[in-house]
């Protein structure tokens, strides 16, 4: 793949045809606070949305993943960002809300301190795990790893939910051996107390699995297709140039992490999965792939038929 190839959305850009008429108005919920979800701040700011005719208001949104399904199911919001461990249970709801693509791979951490005897998951039984959400994606992620490590997440490992800012302070206490989050948290968290990383969602078959999703209102994809392609394919380019522009959109994240500097940012987007975007079957699969993985640990019950729970919770915008 050329380097132009590799900067463009997944949702493909070079039939780019703007919607005709007045710019459409948009609502976009997302997470301010969330790096992963930075192509949103920078569809608007270099001109993806526009592109499309599009005209894009946001809503900081930090509410329980249910309530946001449910501000999408009744149109409150047309479309919003999120990470997929978080989405999958909640959408066994029956939410009208279809997920249309992969936006990027990894970005979250699972840290000991310094000279900690744990080097490997399997080091973790009979330890505590810090954690900012008992439900929340790094939670079932890791529990998903350590499973596939030969530790029962449910029986051999303890977990303990903190807030992000006193998690490193839970592990100097010795109240937990492991903390878990993603950026911009973890990075700097890292740094601050040198912390060693043992694992993160960027290994092996995950390092090609979406962490975070678009979703959009099942009736924006019905009654009108070519704008829900038309936001879908912002976000996306939007996303493949921050991985090819780190620097900049550094930059244009910075005032959601006013306690972060714009180059650790960047560096922050250059070592998380914003390389990897996936839609149509492609991103099926990954949803089948989660799917498996939550009914290992119990998330999902054991008789869940995940591909078929993938066609009901996914709209392919894309194929012919």
């Amino acid at each position: 793949m050329d380097a132009h190839a590799a900067c463009m959305g997944a949702g493909g850009n070079t039939d780019i045809v703007p919607l005709p008429g007045p710019p459409r108005k948009l609502t976009i919920a997302w997470n301010e606070t969330a790096l992963c979800v930075a192509a949103i701040p920078v569809a608007r700011e270099k001109g993806f949305f526009a592109r499309y005719n599009l005209d894009v208001d946001y809503v900081n949104f930090g509410g329980a993943t249910d309530q946001l399904l449910e501000a999408l199911s009744t149109g409150k919001a047309d479309g919003a960002p999120g990470m997929a461990l978080r989405w999958l249970k909640p959408l066994q709801q029956g939410f009208d809300v279809k997920l249309v693509g992969g936006l990027h791979a990894g970005c979250m951490y699972m840290l000991v301190p310094p000279g900690s005897a744990i080097r490997q998951l399997t080091d973790l039984r009979g330890k505590t795990v810090g954690v900012t959400d008992i439900g929340g994606p790094d939670r079932n992620f890791f529990g998903i790893r350590l499973k596939q490590a030969g530790v029962d997440p449910e029986t051999e490992v303890q977990w303990r939910q903190y807030p992000a800012d006193l998690l490193p302070l839970a592990l100097q206490r010795g109240d937990v051996q492991v903390i878990t989050d993603s950026d911009p948290f973890t990075y700097v968290q890292k740094r601050q107390f040198g912390l060693v990383e043992i694992d993160n969602n960027m290994k092996d078959a995950w390092a090609h699995a979406a962490c975070c999703v678009i979703g959009l209102r099942g009736s924006l994809i019905r009654n009108e297709p070519k704008v829900a392609v038309a936001v879908t394919r912002a976000i996306l380019d939007a996303g493949a140039w921050l991985a090819c522009n780190p620097d900049e959109a550094g930059r244009i994240f910075k005032p959601y992490a006013p306690k972060v500097s714009a180059g650790d940012l960047a560096q922050m987007i250059r070592i998380e999965g914003h390389h990897h975007q996936s839609v149509g079957p492609k991103f099926h699969d990954e949803i089948v792939q989660y799917a498996n993985a939550l009914k290992d640990i119990g998330v999902f019950r054991p008789s869940l038929d995940s591909a078929r729970y993938a066609n009901r919770v996914t709209q392919d915008l894309f194929s012919a």
